[in-house]
């Protein structure tokens, strides 16, 4: 299978493109960069600024919160066709929490800018995605 179908395929199970058409994912599967992280490694620090929106294409991630008192929490963890990063699409804001490969894990990355380019040229997908955030938001502000 060709690089753009696998990234399509994965995209197509993530919850924040469910209700995407074949050729919006394949937009977005063109604009993607793949990065490989071994065990270990740090996906994104807590604290830098967004650069993107992250895909586990394969692997296991968790997300780390540091607190003000130094102690640190586990806040989620993250298997294939999961997703984080999804307010750095948005703003340019810091991270909220540091990502760590918990096993050897493949990612895909949606830089910023190139999604904003692709909302700008395709506005259902625009309005779609936005929804899903919208209901993402939510979900975790009832959670609190």
């Amino acid at each position: 299978m060709a690089d753009e179908e696998r990234i399509v395929e994965l995209l197509s199970n993530v919850p924040l493109f469910k209700d995407l058409k074949r050729r919006q994912l394949a937009s977005l599967a063109r604009i993607f960069v793949e990065r490989q992280c071994a065990a270990g490694e740090i996906i994104v620090p807590q604290g830098r600024d967004g650069y993107g929106f992250f895909v586990v294409a394969s692997g296991a991630a968790k997300a780390v919160r540091q607190r003000s008192d130094g102690s640190e929490t586990v806040v989620n963890t993250f298997g294939p066709s999961d997703f984080f990063g999804e307010l750095a699409l948005l703003d340019d804001g810091p991270r909220t929490a540091t990502v760590v490969a918990t096993e050897p894990t493949v990612c895909l990355i949606l830089p910023r800018v190139n999604f904003l380019g692709a909302l700008r040229r395709d506005g259902d997908m625009a309005v779609g995605i936005l929804v899903e955030l919208a209901k993402r938001f939510r979900t975790a502000l009832d959670a609190l």
